[in-house]
């Protein structure tokens, strides 16, 4: 197994949250799939905990595995060996209809690409979600949080693309989900609106407390971390914890 490059900013920000027990622990789990005859290792020993209220940044190029980590942290995707728990519990053990049930009460999604239904306001979309969730906040409470209470009765050929990512985050949100897992949520933006829908993230684990991971492979979106997790090749080459954590509007890229 190849050791990570740890690095400590001296404070710890989320030092706090680190005496809890973690509300995510993955033990050497590992992914692999086969392309014909080729193997082609995704994943290899990965050790990580992520603690309830943190926001972490997960950073690497294009085919290091940080996505492949995220659907399986997200029950979209299984490792072919190792271990997942989510509150002591082995997610990696369960079945199908208990995935779903994870999936659908406690993690929250999103996509560089919004995947809204363009028939749909921006309040039906966030609404789809809510009458499934066990304990939803309202629509318009979510819409609100992200900046949108004006643009309720909105279509999505009708918003901006950072408009409509924030309505996808709305949607993520409403269920209150204990993880907010979003997968290059600025890749499809530019500079100036890809704050905007930066700063609604840090907004949400601000005032909501969700525990968020963040993926990218913009490196400049580390600074508004608590930690940052670099992935390379499918291995964690180095994971650091930042002195203080910068408002989306201090980054620049």
């Amino acid at each position: 197994m190849k050791s990570s490059q740890v690095v400590d900013s001296s404070v710890d920000v989320s030092a706090n949250s680190q005496q809890r027990p973690p509300v995510l622990r993955i033990s050497d789990l590992s992914k692999f799939y086969m392309m014909g005859e080729v193997r082609v290792d995704a994943l290899k020993h990965i050790s990580l905990e992520f603690h309830a209220g943190e926001l972490a940044v997960l950073l690497g190029a294009s085919g290091s595995g940080k996505s492949t980590l995220l659907n399986i942290i997200g029950g979209l995707d299984v490792p072919s060996s190792g271990k997942l728990f989510f509150h002591g519990r082995e997610m990696t053990a369960a079945t199908e209809a208990e995935l779903t049930a994870y999936r659908r009460r406690s993690i929250g999604f999103v996509f560089q690409f919004y995947n809204l239904i363009s028939s749909l306001s921006a309040l039906e979309n966030v609404q789809l979600v809510t009458e499934i969730a066990d304990n939803p906040m309202p629509a318009e409470e979510a819409l609100r949080l992200v900046d949108l209470g004006h643009r309720l009765n909105h279509f999505p050929a009708q918003l901006s693309g950072g408009e409509q990512q924030r309505v996808a985050i709305a949607r993520a949100v409403a269920k209150r989900p204990e993880l907010l897992l979003c997968d290059e949520p600025t890749g499809a933006l530019d500079f100036q609106t890809g704050k905007l829908v930066l700063d609604v993230i840090e907004k949400v684990n601000r005032e909501i407390g969700t525990t968020t991971l963040v993926i990218t492979h913009n490196a400049s979106i580390a600074g508004m971390a608590d930690r940052v997790v670099r992935l390379r090749s499918g291995e964690i080459s180095e994971e650091r914890r930042n002195l203080t954590r910068l408002s989306p509007s201090e980054l620049v890229w």
